[in-house]
Parts: structure tokens; sequence; C-alpha cells
């Protein structure tokens, strides 16, 4: 697994998800991973309309910054970027993450993935592994060498992933128990787009 993960958020305007999904699939993928990133999956939020989450990886820290660069002052992102931008009221809910144990599966039929995301008041121990969890992260420290696309910053955050064939599925799973130092969380229940490789 690359070993710079970035877990962005998006709160988008009322009814423009879909418009950002057909733009980002068929538009923004393959130049950014031209770049030098790789677009790992696009989710629509299955409990929020106007939600959209996407990972994006990075072969490390050194290489973030000019790839964004690359991307973001280049022909693509000048193009398509107002377009996108238009849809959006938020897109600062970034966390930058590694990867602590697991990988992330790229194929299959598209399923109903959960990503949870424990906040803690101090680092979380990397070795916890909850039972099902396909991967897991914990915050990377690093600064934000691109500062022009805000992160999360001063914060401990602890992230596990699963994929389920179907929502049933998923409310079935046995409750599992969050990381010890929780303080805070969030449930994401995540359908991948069309154009997304994680399904």
């Amino acid at each position: 697994m690359l070993p710079v993960i970035e877990l962005r958020q998006y709160t988008l305007r009322p009814g423009q998800r879909d418009t950002l999904v057909d733009l980002f699939d068929r538009e923004l993928v393959a130049p950014q991973e031209a770049a030098g990133m790789a677009v790992l999956g696009q989710f629509r939020d299955l409990q929020d309309p106007d939600r959209f989450v996407w990972l994006r990886g990075f072969p490390s820290l050194e290489k973030r910054a000019p790839s964004l660069r690359a991307f973001y002052q280049g022909p693509t992102w000048r193009k398509h970027g107002p377009a996108a931008n238009a849809t959006m009221i938020d897109s600062d809910d970034v966390l930058l993450l590694r990867p602590a144990s697991g990988a992330l599966p790229t194929n299959g039929q598209p399923g109903i993935w959960l990503f949870q995301v424990y906040l803690g008041e101090a680092p979380f121990d990397p070795t916890y592994e909850p039972e099902g969890a396909l991967a897991t992260f914990v915050t990377e420290y690093s600064a934000n060498t691109f500062p022009a696309l805000p992160v999360r910053e001063g914060e401990h955050a602890y992230v596990w992933c699963a994929r389920y064939p179907t929502m049933t599925a998923l409310t079935e799973q046995r409750e599992v128990h969050e990381p010890p130092g929780t303080i805070g969380r969030q449930r994401l229940i995540l359908a991948p787009t069309s154009g997304s490789r994680l399904r």
C-alpha cells in the first residue's frame, strides 16, 4: 500500500453530488495519476446525499507536494477546476494518514464500504487491529507541504475500513470495540462510484 494516504470528505451544494461524481470520474482521475498520485477510491456517502468521499495516495511525502503542484497548476484543473469547485461548500475536511496494517482490495463486485474514524487525545497504538478490518491507518504527523490544500492538523486519528457485499451484511456485523483513548468517532457508510478503483 502507498505510504501516504489522504481521506478527503467534501460537503457539496444540495443536489450537486452526481454532477461532481460525473466530472471527477470522467476528467480528474487520469490526470492526477499522470502527475504521480493514485486515486484509490471515490464514494457516495449513503448517509448524507451531499457528501463525496475519496482516497488519494502518494509514493512518499517528498513526492506529494510536487505531484499536487503539477496537477493543480496544470491544464486539467485550469479547465475543470471551476466547475468542480462550484459543486462544493467545503473541501478542507482531510485527514493525512499512513497505513498501519492490511491492504485495500481493488477487484470484485461493488460493495458497501465502512470507514470508521476515531479521534483521540493522544496518538493511537498503530498495532491495534479490529476484527474484520481490511486496512487500518493512523495520523501522518508530518507537516503539510502543500498548504494550498489544507489538512486537519493537531488531531490524532485512527481509521479502519471494511467492505461488505450488501447493506444487510454491514448492519449484521458484530459490534467492534473502539481503540483505547477514543474521544470522538465518525462512521462513514459508502458506495463506490462507477469509476472507483476500490469496489
